[in-house]
C-alpha cells in the first residue's frame, strides 16, 4: 500500500483538531475571566496611581481580588484544553498519552518560545503585583478604612493623634518576618469575626500582644536622651456663667539620662529601662489596678511594694503574670486618643471655635456632649436643639445678637461628638483610659497613690513635686499661686487633699 493510501491513525484523527481544543466551555470561560480581570487591573492601577486620595477598596480590588480572578482564568484555559483532549481521545477509543515535544519542529519551537516568554512576563508582573498587595495590606487605608464600622473609632482618633503620619504597622507590627506573620494570622481571625458580626463592642486594646516598646517606640524615640524639665501650660475653663479661665504652668520633670555616659537617671523617665528594672502585675485587662510593684535599681537593690489596703498574698504574687515596665505603661494611648468632653470643650474655647463670651457655654457644652444618645445622628440633632433652646430661653438677647457665635459653637460641639463618641461601637472617653498624667484617669496614681508600701516602710510617693513644679497659676486673670510657692492651689478649698486623687472628681464629663 502506498504512503498516500495508508490508513489514518485513530489517535491522529482525534487530534486533527488540536488547534481547536481551546474551543470548549471551560477554556472559553477562563479566557473571558482573564481578559476582564486584566482590563480591570489596568484600570484600577491607573486610578490608584493617579487619584490623590484613592479608596481603600481600589487597592484591594487592584492588587488582590482582580489578580486572583486573572490567575483562576489562566488556570481554566489549559485545564479545559486537557479535558477536551481527553474527551476526544476517549471518543475514538485511544488511551491517553503525553504529547511529544520536538524543538526541531518550527511550529512547536514557536509555541514553546511564546509560552516561556509569557511565563517570564507573567512572573515579573505577578512579583510586582504581589509586592503591591503586600504594601497595600500594610497601609493605613487597609488597616483603618477597609472595615469602616469596626475600625472607624480607632481610625478617627488616629487621624487627630500625634502619630497621624506614622503608619499603623510601624507600631502594631514593626520590622521582621515573624511579627508580620503573627499580625496577618491575627488579622485573619479578626476578618472572620467581622464577617460573622461577632466582634466585641468596643474593640479591646491589644495590650497583651503588642510588640515590646524597645522594638517599636524606641526606633524613633530616645528614652536615654536627657530632656531635663519641659514647660507645659494647661488651660481650663470653669462651668460658671463667665467660663472663668484657669491657667496652670508647670515644669514637667521629664528627666532621663544614659548611665553609660555618667548621667544618672532622674525625672519621669527614671521609670524607663534606663538604669532601673520595674516589674508589676495588674488585676484587670486594662492594667488600671496594680497591687504589687517590684523595683530593682542600678546597684541591684530590690524593693517590693504592695497596697496597704487588701495586699496580695505571696501565692497571688507567685502565680501572677508579671510585666516589666516600658513606654506603653504610661504612654498607653499614643495614637488612639479619645479626649474627655471637658478637655475637648476647653480646647474648643482656647482655639476660638467655641465662643467664651457665651454664658455657661462650657457647662452646656459638656452637658450636651455627655447626654445619652443611641445614635450619632440623634446626638447631632439634640446638640443643636439643646444649645439653641438654652440661649433662647435663658438669654434671648444674646440668642439674637450672637446667633452666629452660637451656631459656630454648635458646629464645633457636633464635631467633637463625631470624633470622640461612637454609640454603635460603644466607644467614648471612658472606655479607654489614658495613663499620661492623672487628671481624668488614675494614670500615675495607679502606683503613686501613697498606698503602696514596702515591708520596711518605704512608700511610693504621691508628692506632686516629684514629677512637676508649679510655676504659675492664674484664675480669671488673678495669680493664685506662683514661685516661690511651688504648690498647686485648688480653685476650691478642699482642705487636706493627700487622700484624694484628681480623677475622683474630674471624670472628664459633667463636673468641676
Amino acid at each position: 500500500m502506498s504512503e498516500g493510501s495508508q490508513g489514518v491513525n485513530p489517535q491522529d484523527a482525534s487530534l486533527s483538531g488540536s488547534r481547536k481544543l481551546i474551543r470548549n466551555p471551560i477554556s472559553l470561560i477562563g479566557l473571558a475571566l482573564a481578559a476582564v480581570a486584566f482590563a480591570n487591573i489596568v484600570l484600577l492601577v491607573l486610578i490608584d496611581v493617579l487619584a490623590s486620595h484613592p479608596s481603600p477598596y481600589i487597592g484591594i480590588l487592584a492588587y488582590m481580588v482582580a489578580p486572583a480572578i486573572l490567575v483562576v482564568g489562566l488556570v481554566l484555559v489549559p485545564s479545559g484544553m486537557l479535558y477536551e483532549r481527553r474527551r476526544r481521545l476517549h471518543a475514538v477509543g485511544v488511551p491517553p498519552h503525553f504529547p511529544r515535544l520536538d524543538l526541531n519542529n518550527p511550529a512547536q519551537r514557536s509555541t514553546v518560545a511564546f509560552v516561556l516568554s509569557f511565563v517570564v512576563m507573567f512572573s515579573l508582573i505577578s512579583a510586582v503585583g504581589s509586592y503591591q498587595a503586600y504594601e497595600f495590606t500594610d497601609s493605613v487605608q487597609f488597616c483603618g478604612q477597609l472595615c469602616h464600622t469596626v475600625m472607624y473609632p480607632e481610625f478617627t482618633a488616629y487621624q487627630a493623634s500625634p502619630h497621624a503620619r506614622v503608619a499603623c504597622v510601624d507600631c502594631h507590627v514593626g520590622s521582621g518576618a515573624s511579627w508580620y506573620v503573627k499580625s496577618k494570622l491575627s488579622g485573619a481571625r479578626q476578618v472572620y469575626y467581622t464577617a460573622l458580626g461577632t466582634y466585641p463592642r468596643p474593640i479591646p486594646t491589644p495590650v497583651q500582644n503588642l510588640r515590646p516598646a524597645q522594638q517599636t517606640c524606641e526606633q524613633c524615640h530616645w528614652p536615654k536622651k536627657f530632656w531635663g524639665a519641659q514647660l507645659k501650660t494647661f488651660t481650663h475653663f470653669g462651668s460658671d456663667e463667665q467660663n472663668t479661665p484657669r491657667v496652670i504652668r508647670l515644669l514637667i520633670k521629664t528627666g532621663g539620662g544614659d548611665p553609660s555616659l555618667g548621667q544618672a537617671g532622674e525625672g519621669i523617665h527614671w521609670h524607663m529601662n534606663i538604669a532601673n528594672k520595674i516589674t508589676y502585675f495588674a488585676t484587670d485587662e486594662q492594667r488600671q489596678v496594680i497591687p504589687w510593684v517590684h523595683m530593682e535599681d542600678a546597684q541591684g537593690h530590690v524593693t517590693e511594694y504592695a497596697t496597704k489596703d487588701n495586699p496580695p498574698t505571696q501565692e497571688q504574687i507567685d502565680k501572677a503574670s508579671k510585666r516589666r515596665m516600658d513606654c506603653i505603661d504610661c504612654h498607653n494611648r499614643p495614637s488612639h486618643i479619645y479626649t474627655p468632653p471637658d478637655l475637648s470643650v476647653d480646647r474648643g474655647i482656647t482655639g476660638l471655635s467655641i465662643d467664651a463670651t457665651l454664658p455657661f457655654i462650657k457647662q452646656q457644652g459638656v452637658q450636651v456632649l455627655t447626654a445619652d444618645y443611641k445614635t450619632s445622628d440623634e446626638a447631632q440633632k439634640a446638640i443643636a436643639e439643646n444649645i439653641d433652646k438654652f440661649y433662647r430661653d435663658k438669654y434671648p438677647q444674646i440668642a439674637s445678637s450672637k446667633a452666629d457665635s452660637i451656631k459656630g459653637s454648635i458646629v464645633e460641639l457636633q464635631r467633637i461628638y463625631r470624633t470622640t463618641f461612637f454609640p454603635y461601637m460603644k466607644v467614648n472617653w471612658k472606655t479607654h483610659p489614658n495613663n499620661i498624667g492623672h487628671f481624668y484617669y488614675q494614670g500615675c496614681f495607679r502606683c503613686h497613690d501613697g498606698n503602696h508600701v514596702s515591708k520596711d516602710g518605704k512608700v511610693i510617693s504621691k508628692d506632686c513635686n516629684s514629677c512637676h513644679t508649679v510655676i504659675d497659676q492664674v484664675e480669671g486673670g488673678t495669680h493664685v499661686a506662683q514661685i516661690p510657692a511651688q504648690t498647686f492651689k485648688h480653685p476650691v478649698d478642699l482642705g487636706d487633699m493627700t487622700a484624694v486623687n484628681c480623677s475622683d472628681c474630674h471624670s472628664g464629663g459633667v463636673g468641676p
